[in-house]
């Protein structure tokens, strides 16, 4: 059996709750669920992570080198994660960005993250069917 990660960094243990009409109404729990539920078939577990600090989100991937891939939002950590950067770029499975909402479409230092140009593929604006479908990309990419 191998792992998934399931990396989400800042404010997004609050989601929910937090500006529904822009993150929406599932939950993280929900989102775990979700992913879990795709990668099932493959005897995959999902190894959930969300943490406020960029270093402990290192340590989770650091951790994780042994997983079949990944699927992390860093939230705001695509700004000006840099440490985080690095520690992508060293992170051996491959791994998909994904961001709920459409970052594209909002303020325009958003539209630029430092991580997406060494991601498998980067997913935003689908709300959390962005994590699932980043699932069923990684099910396609790591062979059976």
């Amino acid at each position: 059996m191998s792992d998934l990660l399931l990396i989400n960094g800042p404010n997004l243990g609050t989601l929910g709750r937090r500006e529904p009409e822009i993150y929406g109404t599932d939950t993280l729990a929900d989102i775990e669920a979700a992913v879990a539920e795709e990668v099932a078939g493959r005897g995959w577990k999902v190894l959930s992570v969300q943490r406020e600090s960029e270093g402990e989100l290192i340590h989770a991937l650091q951790d994780g080198y042994g997983a079949a891939g990944a699927i992390i939002n860093p939230g705001a950590l695509m700004i000006a994660g840099w440490s985080l950067r690095d520690a992508l770029a060293a992170f051996p499975p491959p791994w998909i960005e994904v961001h709920l909402s459409n970052v594209y479409a909002r303020e325009s230092f958003r539209h630029r993250s430092v991580l997406a140009p060494l991601a498998s593929g980067v997913i935003v604006g689908l709300g959390a069917l962005g994590y699932r479908l980043a699932a069923q990309a990684l099910l396609a990419k790591v062979p059976a």
